[in-house]
């Protein structure tokens, strides 16, 4: 297929929370959409057909970022429909909730390799297979999604805030070497959403709110557009900015 004349993005985790508000963002920046999910394909679809509305071309793969053979096939076939990829927004994450990380009977090795597979492993193959074709785009960009739990080791599990702050660490090795692609994080605190609400539990979420925006010094707590909004940056923005790990919590981490 010819080139497209617009940028190309691929978002995986994109069903929902932050994946679809950056989806959508871009989608009226006007670029073209490839968003992955794991098992919510109707939820991606609906944030296509969003997408599509506000005239961007936009498609949904149900993909595993876990596994490489995915990976590549998702960048194939991004790559086959528009000639192009000039962004990865590795947004896919998993965790389990226990937040008591004294709690070391809580998790397993098998808890450890799940998260470590999505959040880790996953974001590194992405980038392996979309390398090729950053490296020909005139603003190449890798966003990953990382949180305030790998700076800070706080958050939903003590594997989770593991898995992120070994994602940092990835992000600023990618940044060195990886060049002219730029590489960053943006690292969230707590993020207001149907997927914190569901792993929480609604009496746990709704008190977990209301003490962030009771504490942080500017009284809120952010939405998916808000780090939507720091990741168009990243991509479009911020030309000579690589190798950060951007916090994103309305100062939370100034209290802890």
């Amino acid at each position: 297929m010819a080139k497209s004349d617009k940028p190309v993005a691929i978002i995986t985790g994109g069903s929902r929370g932050v994946g679809e508000a950056t989806a959508i963002f871009l989608a009226k920046k006007g670029w073209n959409i490839t968003i992955t999910c794991t098992s919510s394909i109707e939820d991606a679809k609906k944030v296509v057909e969003h997408c599509n509305k506000l005239g961007a071309d936009a498609i949904a793969l149900s993909a595993d970022v876990s596994e490489d053979t995915s990976c590549r096939e998702t960048v194939s076939a991004t790559a086959n429909k528009w000639g192009r990829i000039d962004s990865l927004v590795n947004n896919a994450g998993t965790t389990k909730f226990v937040f008591d990380h004294s709690n070391l009977e809580g998790l397993d090795a098998e808890d450890f390799l799940k998260i470590y597979k999505v959040n880790v492993v996953g974001p590194f193959q992405m980038v392996r297979a979309c390398k090729k074709y950053l490296l020909k785009s005139t603003n190449p960009s890798i966003v990953n999604v990382s949180s305030i739990a790998g700076i800070k080791g706080i958050g939903s599990s003590l594997a989770y805030a593991s898995s992120k702050g070994a994602l940092n660490t990835m992000t600023k090795s990618m940044a060195r070497n990886l060049g002219p692609i730029r590489v960053n994080a943006v690292c969230p605190g707590f993020i207001q959403g149907e997927w914190l609400r569901k792993g929480l539990g609604d009496e746990i979420y709704n008190t977990a709110l209301a003490n962030t925006q009771a504490n942080t010094p500017l009284g809120l707590a952010v939405t998916p557009d808000e780090v939507a909004e720091v990741i168009y940056g990243f991509i479009d923005l911020s030309k000579v900015v690589t190798g950060e790990t951007y916090i994103v919590d309305g100062g939370y981490h100034l209290t802890i």
